[in-house]
């Protein structure tokens, strides 16, 4: 039953996954013309994140490293949510952490949560308390389009097999909630290291969240009517 209740909350969902990527689109859209007079900017994060998917079909895929940020991902988010941690298993094969607590958000974290594009961020803003660390930003957001793409591979792979943490949700929630905040936290990003405001992000995404369920809802009540009349036209023509 309760499976069932969240592939119901899983299709209502979608029209979000939709608003959120339009709203991501226009971010970028506004970010590109920002930065037109510096387009090392513009094209630093994207060959960055090119090159690893070059790396990932290419070399030897590094399972134990993506082991290890998947079973910390799940780790630090069952400590944001005041949670405990116990021992913590690494392998080739699978790995494992024992948690006091567990969500939907501290199970499926690893899909959405980029763990080593978070610890890039951390540490280049972190630095900036020390050192002037504007000279390395084209190497930061390089480091960000790898690492990121370093997840987004791994997440697509990982997620074309049977995984637990998937299976123990349902597939269409633990997707629609995977790429929903994947997409949501692509923005946060372009709002971190970009000229985009969040403010502007924010009312972006309350526009087209609005929009696509007036649009899926309009188009429910024209379901609805087209139903009604169906019906009402096979009475009468059994009547008649």
């Amino acid at each position: 039953m309760w499976k069932f209740i969240k592939m119901l909350i899983g299709v209502g969902l979608l029209p979000l996954c939709w608003a959120v990527s339009l709203s991501v689109y226009q971010l970028y859209q506004h970010s590109v013309k920002a930065t037109a007079d510096n387009p090392l900017e513009v094209w630093a994060l994207p060959v960055g994140f090119l090159l690893w998917v070059l790396l990932f079909f290419l070399m030897p895929r590094p399972i134990r490293t993506y082991v290890l940020g998947h079973e910390l991902t799940h780790a630090l988010w069952a400590l944001m949510m005041g949670g405990r941690i116990g021992k913590m298993k690494v392998g080739k094969s699978g790995g494992h952490v024992e948690l006091s607590k567990t969500n939907f958000l501290i199970t499926l974290s690893p899909y959405f949560f980029p763990f080593y594009t978070f610890i890039i961020i951390a540490v280049y803003y972190l630095l900036g308390f020390a050192v002037n660390v504007e000279p390395y930003r084209l190497w930061g957001l390089a480091a960000v389009g790898f690492t990121w793409a370093f997840h987004v591979t791994f997440t697509i792979s990982m997620l074309s097999e049977n995984q637990p943490d998937i299976q123990e949700h349902g597939r269409l929630f633990s997707y629609s909630v995977i790429y929903c905040a994947n997409v949501l936290i692509i923005g946060l990003w372009m709002v971190m290291v970009g000229s985009p405001e969040i403010t502007t992000f924010g009312s972006l995404i309350g526009q087209e969240t609005i929009y696509a369920y007036t649009f899926v809802w309009n188009y429910i009540l024209i379901g609805y009517e087209y139903g009604v009349q169906f019906l009402q036209t096979m009475k009468s023509s059994e009547g008649g």
